[in-house]
Order: C-alpha cells, then structure tokens, then sequence
C-alpha cells in the first residue's frame, strides 16, 4: 500500500473517536405494506433487498432520534456533551422550517458550548458532514466534533404510492470526530460533488418558498417524495463507481486495501451492481437495508455504527464511507477506522 495522501498538510487528523445509532422500536414489514398497497414481500425483496423499516411514533421526531444516537455517540468516545465545541445533523426531515434540529439536539444535551447548524444534502448529507468538520479539526480550530445524520422520512412518505412508500424507514446515527496528532488514524481524504440539473430525479416540492403553504398546491402530491427511478438507478451506480475510484487513485490505494466498503443505504440491487463494477467481494460490503430500508441521511451513520459494533471492522482498518442522494449530491470518506 501507497503512503494516503493528507492534502491538508495538517498536523491533525479527525478521528472517529465514537459511534452511535437510535432506530424507532415500531416496525413495518412487507406483508404490512402489502395490505395497504398493492405489493408483496417478494416485490418488494427482489427489487430493493428491503424486508423491513422501523417507523417513529407521534412523540419521537428528527431530534429526539439525533439525541438518543449523539448519546450513545458521546459515551462511546469517553466524553460528555460539555467537550463538543461542533454540532451538525444533516437531515431533509428536520424538526420545523427554523431553528435548526441541530440547536434542539444541543439543547436536549446541555452541550452549551457547541455552536450548531443543519445540513441539507439528502442521502449525501452525513459524508458531506464528515468532509466539513473534518476541516474544522484538521485546521486545529476544534478538538471535537458531532456529526449526526437523522431522518423522520415516513412522515413525508406517500402511503399510496407502492413505488416510493416500500423504500423508506426512519433513524439516526452519530460519530464523534476528536482532533489527534496519531498519523495512523481519521479521515484521510474527502470528496464531494453536486448536480443541480437533475434536481427532479428526488425531490420534495412542498413546502418552500416555491410552493410556500400559503398557496394552494397544483399538485398535492407535491408534499411527498417524488422519485424517478430508473434515473436515480443508474446515476447512483456511476456515480458511486466512479467516487470511489477518484478516492483510491487519490491517496494511492488500490481496492484491495479496503476494508469495508459501507455505501448508503438506498437499494440493495444498486449497491450490489456498483461493487460488482469495484471488484469488491461480499465481505467487504456491509449491508444492512433488509432491517432499516432507506433512511437517507441516517444511513451511512447507522450503518457504520453496526459494523463497527459487530467488529466488522477494527482499529486501523481502511474504510470507504460512500453515498448518493437528491440534489443529486454525491461524495465518500477514505478513513483509517
């Protein structure tokens, strides 16, 4: 293996010093859906690999899961809410138009000095979070930082749309990220990217100052999800291809030097054809979409955080956070776990 490139040429890294996760005790599962749509589990199953998602009950809202899995985030790294200077929930089902869900989970903390705010880049949203407060630590500003990614997306599911209402499931997870002068450990390299002119392939319309709820609605079904997704199948798997390929030719790696490839969760046909495309065999590939669905920006978190508690993966391990989203946004992680 080639030394990875730091292209900050800090003396700091950022360091996944904890994990968490908070998944809703309800359940959905296939057959329930397919008494209210018309579907079956083996649709269902052979289309996305989703058998099940958890849904939030009244009291449970975007927050209240981002609290519960900073949490378990915070203990996990041997800290207390008090030594978080950053808090950033990436999310698109946040608690109100403002403030910020992020202000709500540092109230609910009683992490007074945290300064705080929302990031809004879909599926991408908590790798797009890593890649910032990344900058914050390497630059030395911080020492720690709470990234979560948290989702309520059921409450913004159409019910009667079979295509779109069988994907989606609500949860949150959380890393701490803590600033450390030990070179063989955090995130090496980040890489972003957006396309605007495919907005529509993935949107929510409603409601924003297009479509503000003081105007009535041409479309009502503006207020759910809208998905194309033939367009979104195909882009999701060049995309991720293509992401991960600039990230290994970047820091000099080769796809054997991974790990664990943990992609977002969006449907378990595209993540088996991009990794197919990588050379990447099955057990360097976690999923877990069958138990949770797509949460969105909850995903990657969620996912890290059981791979790493099923001691999938280990300190030093080389890992690839990758994921694709509406926007369309797209990016990955290169970190030694």
């Amino acid at each position: 293996m080639n030394n990875p490139i730091n292209d900050f040429h800090s003396p700091y890294r950022a360091v996944i010093a904890g994990h968490g996760s908070y998944i809703p005790e309800k359940i959905l599962t296939n057959e329930e859906l397919a008494e209210m749509v018309d579907t079956s589990d083996e649709w269902i199953t052979t289309r996305t690999g989703i058998k099940k998602r958890h849904i939030t009950n009244e009291n449970e809202s975007t927050a209240f899961l981002a609290t519960e899995a900073a949490k378990k985030a915070i203990e996990c790294a041997n800290l207390n809410a008090q030594d978080i200077e950053i808090i950033i929930v990436a999310t698109i089902t946040p608690e109100m138009v403002f403030p910020s869900t992020a202000s709500f989970v540092q109230l609910a903390l009683k992490a007074e000095k945290a300064w705080c705010f929302d990031l809004a880049a879909a599926c991408s949203g908590f790798v797009y979070g890593l890649s910032i407060a990344q900058q914050f630590i390497q630059s030395g500003r911080f020492k720690n930082a709470l990234v979560i990614g948290a989702e309520t997306l059921t409450k913004i599911t159409d019910w009667k749309d079979r295509s779109s209402c069988i994907l989606f499931g609500d949860g949150a997870g959380a890393v701490v990220l803590k600033r450390s002068e030990d070179g063989k450990r955090g995130i090496i390299y980040s890489t972003m990217h957006a396309d605007g002119n495919s907005w529509e392939a993935l949107n929510c319309q409603a409601y924003g100052s297009r479509y503000p709820s003081s105007k009535k609605l041409d479309d009502p079904q503006k207020i759910y999800m809208q998905i194309k997704g033939r367009e979104v199948y195909q882009q999701a798997i060049r995309r991720i291809v293509e992401t991960v390929n600039h990230c290994l030719d970047h820091c000099g790696l080769t796809i054997d030097d991974i790990k664990m490839l943990i992609s977002h969760q969006m449907n378990a046909r595209i993540i088996e054809s991009a990794v197919k495309r990588l050379n990447l065999p099955d057990e360097k590939v976690f999923l877990n979409i069958n138990e949770y669905g797509n949460t969105s920006a909850a995903s990657v978190p969620i996912a890290l955080d059981e791979c790493a508690r099923q001691g999938k993966i280990k300190r030093g391990d080389l890992i690839i956070l990758v994921a694709f989203g509406a926007g369309l946004t797209w990016g990955a992680n290169i970190i030694e776990f």
